[in-house]
């Protein structure tokens, strides 16, 4: 079964870039419940077939969940990133990449809390772990280097919101690179924790400032239902100024009513070709 693509594989320099909520996988769901996984695995694995995005952001993502994605979009993918509990375990904010398109250079993952380098922590009012993950990658099709960061923040705490986005802002502004944000804000993109990191033009909204837009301003958290204008984006895809932002779009798919996840997929195409390339290392 071939499906249609809202954006699909794109060509060098051009980079397709996407950012999905995947949705963990529940224990004990009734059994006609659109959340169940069992339902959502093979919808969300037909999306990810026909997208082929050569970068992804994932969000709620446990560990068998995980490499069920990798699998999903292919042999030529790998991924970073672990669970955010003290053992590693539990649900995972991990970037998938095409490894015939992008090569990884380093990485790390630190929690959003006064103390990032020991897994598990917690201390700006969340009671659930929070993470994010860091990347530089080089394009094997340009030589470009560029940093990639993928978070979820929390759900509930406001403070622990804009905790969350001092921390990502430092992580972008101490790279010389230019970069690429994906996450689950669990908040709007006209809420506090948005201006502190579009604020001063350190980064933009790949929505507000693509060339073209594919798809209506749908709201991101669909729960299950149809979608629906001027409601919540609360999954954002950023990036720094000197990337230009061709196409953007919020991808609302779903197959004979089912959805692959409760959120919406957010997907951009990007060029970096205003960056010089970096030599090899």
């Amino acid at each position: 079964m071939f499906d249609s693509a809202l954006i699909g594989t794109v060509a060098a320099p051009d980079l397709h870039v996407m950012s999905f909520n995947i949705r963990r996988r529940l224990p004990h769901l009734n059994v006609r419940s659109p959340d169940r996984w069992v339902r959502r695995r093979p919808l969300l694995k037909r999306l990810l077939a026909s997208e082929q995005p050569a970068l992804i952001g994932v969000q709620e993502a446990l560990f068998d969940q995980a490499n069920f994605v990798r699998h999903a979009l292919g042999d030529r993918y790998r991924s970073i990133g672990y669970g955010r509990e003290t053992n590693k375990g539990g649900e995972g904010c991990p970037i998938f990449y095409d490894s015939y398109r992008l090569r990884v250079l380093e990485w790390k993952q630190t929690a959003l809390s006064d103390t990032p380098a020991w897994p598990g922590s917690t201390s700006w009012g969340n009671h659930t772990p929070r993470v994010v993950v860091e990347a530089s990658f080089r394009d094997i099709a340009t030589g470009i280097d560029f940093q990639a960061v993928n978070t979820h923040f929390d759900h509930r705490s406001r403070a622990s919101r804009l905790r969350s986005a001092d921390a990502l802002r430092r992580i972008v502004a101490a790279s010389p690179l230019p970069t690429i944000v994906t996450g689950d804000f669990n908040t709007d993109a006209n809420t506090a924790p948005f201006d502190r990191l579009t604020g001063q033009g350190l980064l933009l909204d790949t929505w507000k400032t693509a060339e073209e837009r594919l798809s209506e301003e749908w709201g991101t958290f669909l729960n299950y239902r149809l979608p629906r204008r001027n409601l919540k984006r609360i999954d954002w895809l950023l990036v720094t100024p000197s990337v230009t932002v061709l196409k953007a779009a919020i991808n609302v798919k779903h197959f004979e009513g089912g959805w692959p996840s409760d959120h919406a997929a957010i997907q951009a195409v990007v060029n970096l070709a205003g960056t010089a390339p970096r030599l090899e290392k």
